[in-house]
Parts: C-alpha cells; structure tokens; sequence
C-alpha cells in the first residue's frame, strides 16, 4: 500500500496574502503620488502658458486702442466690450471666456497700475491654494 504524501503547504497563509495586499497597496500609492506632482506641475506651466498669452493679447489690445485696460475693466475687456471709460473704439473680441481662466478654473488677476510691474500692470493665476503671495501664484514678474 502506497502512502500518500501530502504537503504541508497547500496554499498562500492568510499573513503571506496580507504581505503581498501590503506591497500592491504601497506600490500604488507611490504611483498615485508620482502623478499627482506631475499633474501639479502641468498646471504651473499651463498657468504660465496662460500668462505669456494674456501678455501677447493686451498687448494687441493695446495696440488697437492705445492704452490697456484700466483696473474698473480687467480682462473682461477682452472678452466683451468695455462699457466703462475709456471705450475702446477700434474694440474686437480677441479671447473667449474660458481664455481669463487659469487652470484652477479661478479668473485670471489683472492689475493696472500693476503692484509688481509700475510701469504696467500685472496678470497672475492665484495657484491652486487661490491665495495670492504665495509660492505657487504665477504671474508676469
């Protein structure tokens, strides 16, 4: 009669399955981490993008109508025309709605006098906190 044999071990211990769920489980939080500074960082750049472009555009706007826009019409200036004085009279739709957002979907900040730029004015996206003088605000300075 032949006897059997059995291993002792048939299968995964409730510990050694614990074990493995632990290392998934560290596994993805460290990738959940690794995208989310990247996706933080994607939005400082695109908030830069956005600054350079406001640039380019009141500069346009300013070239049409010989001043920028004043504090009272901020960047709604280039979206729908200014009721406010100065009126522009060469005015043209030169951004969407969405083009005065920052990535946070927060308006942009116009200043004018600017408090970074005297001679100017100023366009900044508040960051994702929304406070403004803070390490994560962008701006043309």
């Amino acid at each position: 009669m032949k006897h059997l044999r059995t291993s002792s071990k048939n299968g995964f211990t409730l510990l050694e399955m614990m074990v493995v769920l632990l290392i998934i489980a560290l596994i993805l939080g460290t990738v959940a981490f690794m995208v989310q500074g990247v996706q933080g960082d994607a939005e400082h750049v695109t908030a830069g993008a956005k600054v350079k472009s406001l640039e380019t555009v009141l500069t346009s706007y300013k070239m049409s109508n010989l001043t920028y826009p004043t504090q009272e019409q901020g960047l709604d200036a280039l979206v729908t025309r200014p009721t406010a004085e100065p009126k522009p009279k060469r005015w043209t739709q030169l951004l969407k709605p969405d083009g005065i957002t920052d990535p946070w979907g927060r308006k942009m900040v116009y200043r004018n006098p600017g408090k970074h730029n005297d001679r100017g004015y100023d366009v900044l996206s508040l960051g994702a906190d929304g406070l403004e003088n803070t390490e994560d605000d962008v701006g043309n300075w």
